[in-house]
This record gives structure tokens, C-alpha cells and sequence, in this order.
């Protein structure tokens, strides 16, 4: 295949795509609109599945690099109410089939592995433009254009590649989260690093949580979780630190010392981050020189896949180009019948865990679910 691929995106699974057509010798260029890699913190830690993650990465040939990248322990769960009484403590089981691994860390093991130049930072879009013929001009913030052959949207929940393709766009799920960490966790935070535990805390209320995670160096990185109408943040000067701090701090008055602090004693300033999704099934039909990948294409809610199937949508993208090499047409077509399937299925099974997770009968409604699922294993 001689088509230069144009990959808008450089998220988990833009970047997936990228390595595994480098891997099969297929030129491609990502632009990203964030200035540098490091320009803003990606995230905390990511459950990377056999079945899809880590295949993408067996794909990307990754595997081992990615296996030196897992923080150990981390498989550990517990559930607390607002008291913080312990309900459930699920010690890590030593199995290792859901392996923890920081998300920047990830990111960068993709960026280094592909030749330098690839990624073009500092390029946000600002409009794509359908030329016919299978051909998209893209048009970027700073002034340049570029004409795309091939145009892979990974550009997530606010894709600009995706109205090409259809008119859906994300709707408020009815939930917000505030982010917050607090660093060297057990010297600095005793409390409330006992209170995680060694891996994930689920501390919950109906229309309320407190969701952390035991990261690399003793950090405890929580999502403090609300459901909340959008006129509720819509109000929010979240520019002003101390005020959203007070703000949700509020939301959990009452609640154990421990478990506020995550949220009120944070090292950095929080970060309000509104959860959208796109509608149930959706999809769309087959337009010539241009697909999508990811939250792009089927943004959910939080439910430990996203980005699982990120990178499988990028690994198996950039197969089908491989295995389709005077065919693109085909190869495109052949990526969305599987992404539509693998994202149907996923729909399917989905338990609801987030809104589980908050619901009115919280925290029993998680553990409900949570020690069903310990009795099916």
C-alpha cells in the first residue's frame, strides 16, 4: 500500500494504528493538537485486557515493552461507604489478568516507537472538507491545510473527521467528575493512602463517589463523581481552584476525614471533566477515504473499555490496510463491520457499571454487582 494514512489524533488508539502501519511498512502521519507529550497529564491508570488491549499491543509488537509497565498489586478492589467502612476488600489475586498500567506511560512507550517526525504537535483542526473522490482537506488552527488521501479520525469525544460521516454528537450523560492527586500518598496522606488500599476505592452514596487509585510512587489519583444536571457546572468558574474545590468538597460534607481529603487536600488544582456519550448503535455508512476509531466512533461512559478498544480498533485498522493493499475501500469497510460489532457487543454487556456505581441504592448496588461477578469467576 503506497496511500500516505493521515491519522488525526496522537490518543492510545491513533497512535496504536500508527505503530502497527509502521510495523507493516505503511507511511503514516498523525497531527495532534496538543503542543507537546507532555503538555498535560494523561490520566491515571488503565486495566489492559488479554482479548483486546494486549492484542493490539501483540500487533504493534509491544507486548514485552508494555509488560515491563505493569505496576504490580494494583489488582487490588475495595468498596467503602461514606463512613469509610470497609465493605468489600478484594486483594489483589496475584493472577495478573488485569494488569494496571499508568496511561502516559503507555502513550509513550506508542510514541517511542514509531521514527521521529510522525507526530505532528501543535496541530489542531479546525475544519474538514470533503473534495470527493475519496479525498478531505483538512484545515488546521494556525492557518495550513493539508489534502488527505486517506483520513482516520482519533480525535475523540469532539471529533472534527466525524461529521463527514454522521450527524451524531455526544449528549450529557448526567454525570460529572471533578479530578484531584494527592502525591507521596502513604508519607504525607496516611489516612487516606489506608483508605485506598493497594489498588482502587470505591467510596460511595447515592448521586455521589469517590473513586481512587494507588498509582506509581504512593500518588492517589480520584475522580470524584456527581450526579448532576449541566446547569450545576455549567455556573462553575473552574479557573478558580479554590472555589470548585470548596464547591464539590461541599457536595460530600459529612463524609469521613479520610476520604474528603482526597479531594480538599489535592496538590493540584482539580479538574472538572462532564462525562458525554454518543447514542446507543451508532454508525454510519460506508464514505470513501474516511473512517474513525475510538471515542470517535462509540463513546461510552467510563467502563474500563474505552480504551481497550481504542487500540483495537487502531490495530485492527491498520491490519486490514496491510491485508488489503491495493484495496482501501475494502480495508475501510472491513474495519467498521468489526468496530460496530466489537462495540454492539460491549453495549450488550455492558452492566452499567457507572451509573450502578452511584445509583440510589449505593454503595450495596456495587456491591451487588461486584461479588456476583466474584461468584461467576
Amino acid at each position: 500500500m503506497t496511500t500516505p494514512v493521515t491519522i488525526i489524533g496522537a490518543g492510545l488508539g491513533g497512535l496504536t494504528l500508527a505503530r502497527v502501519l509502521h510495523v507493516h511498512g505503511i507511511p503514516a502521519t498523525v497531527y495532534e493538537a496538543e503542543p507537546s507529550p507532555d503538555a498535560r497529564r494523561q490520566g491515571g491508570l488503565l486495566d489492559i485486557h488479554p482479548h483486546n488491549g494486549q492484542a493490539a499491543l501483540e500487533a504493534a509488537g509491544l507486548i514485552e515493552e508494555f509488560r515491563k509497565l505493569i505496576l504490580p498489586g494494583r489488582e487490588a478492589y475495595r468498596v467503602l461507604d461514606q463512613a469509610g467502612n470497609v465493605l468489600l476488600d478484594l486483594p489483589d489475586d496475584g493472577t495478573g489478568e488485569h494488569p494496571e498500567v499508568p496511561r502516559g506511560k503507555l502513550r509513550q512507550l506508542l510514541l517511542d516507537s514509531l521514527p521521529a517526525g510522525t507526530v505532528r504537535w501543535g496541530h489542531k483542526v479546525s475544519t474538514v472538507r470533503d473534495l470527493g473522490e475519496g479525498r478531505h482537506e483538512v484545515s488546521f488552527a494556525d492557518g495550513p491545510t493539508l489534502v488527505a488521501s486517506l483520513l482516520i479520525g482519533a480525535d475523540g469525544a469532539w471529533s472534527r473527521v466525524r461529521p463527514l460521516l454522521s450527524e451524531a454528537t455526544p449528549e450529557y450523560f448526567g454525570v460529572c467528575s471533578v479530578e484531584t492527586f494527592l502525591f507521596d500518598g502513604g508519607t504525607r496522606h496516611p489516612a487516606s493512602a489506608k483508605a485506598v488500599g493497594a489498588g482502587s476505592l470505591f467510596a460511595l452514596a447515592p448521586g455521589k463517589g469517590l473513586l481512587a487509585h494507588r498509582e506509581g510512587g504512593g500518588t492517589l489519583h480520584t475522580y470524584a463523581q456527581l450526579r448532576k444536571v449541566q446547569d450545576w457546572f455549567a455556573g462553575l468558574d473552574t479557573t478558580d481552584a479554590a472555589a470548585l474545590t470548596a464547591r464539590v468538597v461541599k457536595e460530600f460534607d459529612g463524609w469521613a476525614p479520610e476520604l474528603t481529603a482526597l479531594i480538599a487536600d489535592s496538590d493540584t488544582p482539580p479538574v472538572l471533566r462532564p462525562i458525554f456519550t454518543l447514542p446507543p448503535g451508532h454508525r454510519w455508512d460506508r464514505v470513501p477515504g474516511v473512517t474513525l476509531l475510538g471515542d470517535a466512533a462509540h463513546l461510552r461512559a467510563p467502563n474500563g473499555e474505552g480504551a481497550n478498544l481504542a487500540m483495537q480498533d487502531g490495530a485492527e485498522l491498520g491490519q486490514a490496510l496491510a491485508a488489503y493493499p491495493d484495496d482501501v475501500e475494502a480495508a475501510l469497510a472491513d474495519h467498521e463491520r468489526g468496530m460496530f460489532a466489537r462495540a454492539a457487543a460491549v453495549e450488550a454487556s455492558d452492566d452499567d457499571f457507572y451509573t450502578i456505581m452511584i445509583d440510589d441504592d449505593a454503595p450495596h448496588s456495587l456491591l451487588t454487582l461486584m461479588t456476583g461477578a466474584e461468584q461467576d469467576s
